[in-house]
């Protein structure tokens, strides 16, 4: 949220480093509010989503037909990903922004009526382009599917993909609230797109519906969730526009002109980020039967605190980010260090979780019906490889927010570059080797050859049932590597033109102490709760880590544990 309230008509913008006026909030707590309507509309969302991958895991399993429906899904996700929430805002958001901060709203409403038509042409034609390739798409990008996985896989296309352009507008509805300081809304939509599919699992699988046919069911749903998705949000986004909106396709107009200059460098680079999930795809699809879906299991666990956490302060912080003057870089530099503490704080224990407790958080989140504990124990090795670039990755979503508002599209797409090549030269060493090991009734255990000189044979990766390998996890190492060397070469170009910024913003010493102490406490756990139905377990375990790195942190004078107790005993 802004520093300091939006400036009366005829009165000049406060310069980004001015003291709010007396009665109004200090930046910080400010910034922290917005961070927390943003984290709670995500944690929303995010909570449906996990109820779908619960439903999605009883009633499907991790099969032929799931491993289908996900490739499926994102397939044409490629669309709204590189059309959508995070080209938006990172072009259109900074422009729009500073046209309010500025008074400008009448120009702001063309700009974004002229965005919002060109989206809708442009998304419209590819959304066509999407139904009528789904084949060669399907084929290039998951080339390893055979016969009936790659015959379902075309089917599922067709259907979901009129459904993202519905997400793409959605992105746009986004950007105008976000700029209007209304973060809640645009970030629970999602609970419906959710909630239809969670509602068509329910309703076909207790029926007696299941394997293809439900993958097709829960397909419509996904288009039906789109949908809603959109029509939840347009009447807030007419109310921020009070009737400045100019529905266009016009280029000709200066804001206009200035998104779409950055544009071009932000799809690049989304493009190349989005790139990296398909090599991911394209390169699963050639091993054992199993690990589509142990990876995107994985990646919805490993999503959420980035989701929750980066994108909340990266997405809380940019509107101020791109109105703030560029001369204070001090001001930047506390904004940058304050969210990053903020990152680190929800990020590093979350981190222990997933390393230390992940079967159990697997366990808890998916484990019954046709999900079994060794898939359970499959997902969370997947899940812990993830989990070495979690911190790099999320607390690089701010950096890139500070380069767009300062204008700087360029060097995130050049630095997403870097990331995507390493991950996948990385991913295609490891996963390789990775695929013989195997979880076994007597253990996770060695089951080919190592060091492994070929990839998975046909039968293995067209086979009905998972195979339980974890070839998955190499492409998971070598994610996290490189979120490490993209989040370094985001730092040091901040570092040229606002000045130094560390890891947890400083804080990064105390947090890791504490994360420490909750890490021991969950290997103390472990066996204590060992032999109890997983849910159990991990509704004991899990707090006594939570609690343990909350206490420490405070008593380390951890800020953000200081103002979170604060706000618990006022309460």
């Amino acid at each position: 949220m802004s520093d300091q309230p939006r400036p009366a008509p005829g009165e000049a913008p406060q310069p980004g480093g001015a003291q709010p006026p007396p009665g109004e909030p200090p930046p910080e707590s400010s910034s922290r509010r917005s961070s927390l309507l943003v984290a709670a509309g995500i944690f929303l969302s995010r909570i449906a989503g996990l109820v779908r991958e619960r439903a999605m895991g009883h009633f499907l399993g991790t099969g032929l037909a799931v491993e289908a429906f996900r490739a499926a899904l994102r397939i044409p996700n490629l669309l709204q990903n590189l059309l959508g929430e995070g080209v938006l805002s990172a072009s259109f958001i900074p422009v729009y922004a500073r046209l309010l901060s500025e008074d400008r709203e009448e120009e702001a409403g063309r700009v974004a009526g002229a965005v919002a038509g060109l989206l809708t042409v442009l998304s419209g034609a590819l959304v066509v382009a999407g139904v009528v390739f789904a084949r060669p798409l399907t084929m290039l990008l998951a080339a390893g599917f055979t016969g009936e996985k790659l015959e379902l896989t075309v089917t599922l296309v067709r259907i979901i993909t009129p459904g993202v352009g519905f997400l793409v507008l959605s992105a746009w509805c986004l950007g105008v609230l976000n700029s209007h300081r209304r973060f809640f809304l645009s970030y629970v939509a999602p609970v419906l797109w959710n909630g239809v599919m969670i509602a068509v699992l329910v309703g076909f699988g207790l029926r007696g519906v299941a394997g293809q046919p439900l993958a097709v069911a829960l397909a419509w749903g996904a288009l039906a969730g789109g949908a809603a998705q959109l029509a939840v949000q347009v009447p807030g986004v007419v109310r921020v526009l009070r009737g400045t909106l100019r529905p266009s396709v016009r280029t000709d107009l200066p804001g206009v002109r200035s998104v779409l200059r950055a544009f071009g460098p932000v799809v690049a680079g989304r493009g190349v980020v989005q790139l990296a999930a398909y090599v991911d795809l394209f390169l699963a699809s050639f091993l054992a039967t199993g690990a589509v879906a142990a990876l995107t299991y994985a990646q919805v666990l490993y999503t959420l605190p980035i989701s929750l956490f980066g994108m909340a302060v990266a997405a809380a912080e940019l509107p101020d980010l791109s109105s703030a003057s560029s001369a204070d870089r001090g001001a930047t530099v506390r904004r940058l260090q304050s969210g990053l503490a903020r990152i680190a704080f929800f990020v590093v224990p979350t981190t222990v979780a997933y390393v230390v407790l992940g079967d159990l958080v697997v366990g808890l989140l998916y484990q019954s019906g046709r999900f079994g504990a060794d898939d359970a124990l499959q997902v969370a090795i997947v899940l812990a490889a993830y989990s070495v670039g979690l911190l790099a990755t999320t607390s690089g979503r701010l950096l890139q927010s500070a380069l767009y508002g300062m204008h700087q599209p360029r060097l995130p797409a050049l630095f997403s570059v870097v990331r995507v090549s390493l991950a996948a030269v990385l991913g295609l060493v490891l996963m390789a080797q990775l695929d013989q090991v195997a979880v076994t009734p007597a253990g996770v255990q060695v089951v080919g050859e190592l060091p492994a000189t070929a990839l998975a044979p046909e039968a293995l990766r067209g086979a009905g049932s998972n195979a339980l390998r974890l070839g998955a996890a190499g492409l998971a190492l070598g994610s996290g590597i490189a979120g490490w060397a993209e989040y370094a070469l985001l730092r040091r170009a901040l570092r040229r033109r606002v000045g130094s910024v560390r890891i947890g913003g400083g804080e990064g010493g105390r947090i890791v102490s504490a994360a420490a102490v909750a890490a021991v406490v969950g290997l103390v756990a472990r066996p204590v709760v060992a032999g109890l139905p997983v849910a159990l377990a991990a509704l004991l375990a899990l707090p006594a880590v939570g609690a343990a790195y909350l206490a420490v942190a405070y008593g380390l004078r951890v800020s953000e544990a200081r103002a979170l107790l604060g706000r618990l005993r006022r309460t």
